[in-house]
């Protein structure tokens, strides 16, 4: 993982300016995440402790949780030993990616004494452990390790705290030229793995980038290349970058020059907002996906049961396109019933309604008589004529259905924890599934809707509906008739408006991409979306939630930005 002992190094650094705060709030948003709140030098930053066994990390952070009603027994045990207490010192072990966060604060009986709390940042064994430091005693931790676990280590409240095992490998930072190049067998091949096994705190994207400087690799160049990022990292000179290569985004503290084939490279002037720019809405989306999975499967099925019931409708109305076959077939067998008699397999006779005088075969029922085949023709005819109206409703139903679902889609694929709830609650309000028994006070029915906010680089406001209760309230309620309303054309997406009566070309644009960037187009490009005023904008009577038409709209393409959307979220957050 890119979160290796470098990076952890280079967040420790610039975790110093918190040493002296006072944790004021401690939550608990997930059951891996902790989120401290530190009042230092006249301002409160959240301090973001995650041991999510997929984006295990740590970092300040401007993001905003939910939280759960009742805060876990955890967050509850760090409130009772550490809110109210005074950050002494935040240190690194080594070049590991462990942090001991240690907190000055007083017990029940109002003596002074410390707590640390331990981030081991260590993929799927990651942990958060809370530790009296003078005995080693586990007070408590995120997550339990017990012996059916791990027989090295338990993390359990009462047990003595025992270090992650040692890999016995070389401080990268203390190594002389000799000592490194006797480590290097130059006939093994792979030397950033190598590098890797060798040296704590590198990650093989950090082994890569040195092997790369070292170009025509040999004992000197490789040496520099390695002793030159050293004493860049031993001095705190760091280069936080977020680099898209082979769609995967990379970051580091240390330039990668190594991907070459890089589409963007985006640098940051501080590791704390470079992690923030990557992790944000990663870990969310994978926790919406476990808590929504039912949901997004749910949606899934439904989409897919309307595309199967297309299929048959379309095949249902090809047989109907037969009904003036069977009407010329009941005439012709009236025009020739004196001919025919029971046990008959066929007619053929002269097609009156054929310019040339051919013939025609009519199949016959031989169990039946002229006359029961003639009805049977005719009730073919009459059935076939009655569907193709009732088949062509059912077909446009189900592919409005497709079209709400979808959009239902795309919005679980950008939701918060809240959207994704609104959107169960929508199915239950459209009938779609049952109502769940919910703990705690139920919501409002009239309760309004919260709008993602974002500002434009001129400062005009903007807002943005992530889910269709969002959009309904945002287009039907709130909006001014004189204020701009945006959506991609044809694609399922967010209701964007422009809180403005007049706003600048740029504005527009931004807010263009916006819309196209919360829509199922968002990884495409010059995605074509509608604008128009308020007024213009109508839903029609008994439309599924959501659901819109308008008119005297104009169209422009964008392409969507990731990085302008998180300024636009910048902006608004600090009232830019």
């Amino acid at each position: 993982m890119a979160f290796d002992g470098v990076v952890t190094r280079a967040v420790v650094r610039e975790l110093h300016k918190l040493v002296g705060g006072r944790i004021s709030k401690i939550h608990q948003p997930h059951h891996t995440d902790i989120v401290l709140q530190v009042r230092t030098q006249g301002e409160t930053v959240k301090l973001l402790l995650s041991a999510n066994p997929t984006y295990p990390r740590i970092h300040t952070t401007t993001e905003e949780f939910t939280n759960p009603l009742e805060a876990p027994m955890f967050c509850m045990l760090l409130r009772k030993h550490c809110e109210g207490g005074t950050i002494e010192s935040i240190q690194q072990v080594g070049m590991e990616r462990i942090i001991h966060i240690d907190v000055r604060t007083r017990d029940e009986l109002g003596d002074t004494v410390s707590r640390r709390i331990i981030m081991e940042i260590m993929g799927k064994h990651s942990n958060i452990i809370l530790i009296e430091p003078e005995s080693g005693t586990i007070l408590d931790s995120a997550l339990h390790v017990t012996m059916a676990i791990s027989q090295h280590r338990q993390v359990m409240p009462g047990k003595s705290y025992v270090s992650p095992p040692s890999q016995d490998k070389q401080d990268p930072l203390t190594v002389t030229e000799q000592p490194f190049l006797s480590t290097i067998d130059w006939n093994s091949g792979r030397l950033d793995k190598q590098i890797v096994d060798a040296f704590t705190g590198i990650s093989p994207l950090l082994a890569k980038e040195i092997v790369y400087r070292a170009g025509l690799v040999n004992r000197e160049t490789l040496w520099k290349a390695f002793s030159g990022i050293m004493i860049d990292i031993q001095q705190h000179q760091y280069s936080p970058v977020i680099v898209e290569a082979n769609d995967k985004a990379n970051f580091h503290v240390v330039e990668l020059t190594h991907l070459t084939d890089a589409t963007s490279s985006t640098p940051f002037p501080s590791v704390q907002l470079c992690l923030q720019t990557f992790y944000e809405g990663k870990a969310l989306r994978d926790t919406v996906k476990q808590r929504a999975h039912d949901l997004i499967r749910f949606v899934t099925g439904e989409r897919n049961k309307n595309e199967k019931k297309i299929e048959k409708l379309e095949a249902t109305l090809q047989d109907a396109k037969d009904a003036d076959l069977f009407r010329l077939y009941g005439e012709l067998i009236t025009a020739n019933m004196h001919q025919m008699k029971r046990g008959d397999k066929e007619l053929v006779t002269v097609n009156w309604y054929d310019e040339a005088g051919g013939t025609i075969t009519i199949p016959l029922d031989p169990l039946k008589t002229p006359s029961e085949n003639l009805q049977s023709y005719y009730k073919r005819y009459n059935k076939a004529k009655n569907s193709m109206q009732v088949v062509g409703e059912q077909i446009e139903q189900a592919k409005t259905e497709i079209l709400y679902l979808d959009g239902l889609l795309v919005q679980l694929a950008h939701a918060t924890l809240k959207d994704a709830e609104e959107i169960r609650e929508e199915l239950v309000e459209q009938g779609y599934v049952r109502d769940r028994k919910k703990r705690g006070p139920r919501k409002k029915k009239d309760a309004r809707p919260e709008l993602e906010a974002y500002k434009s680089s001129d400062g005009t406001d903007i807002l943005v509906g992530k889910n269709n209760k969002q959009n309904e309230y945002l287009t039907n309620k709130l909006a001014a008739p004189f204020e701009t309303w945006l959506h991609t054309k044809d694609i399922p997406g967010s209701h964007v408006v422009i809180r403005a009566r007049d706003f600048s070309e740029q504005t527009l644009a931004e807010a263009a991409n916006l819309a196209a960037y919360f829509s199922r187009a968002q990884q495409g490009s010059q995605v074509p979306v509608d604008f128009t005023l308020i007024k213009n904008v109508k839903k029609p009577s008994g439309a599924k939630p959501g659901y819109v038409i308008y008119e005297q709209q104009r169209t422009l393409y964008v392409t969507p930005d990731a990085t302008l959307i998180r300024q636009l979220k910048t902006n608004a957050s600090q009232g830019a």
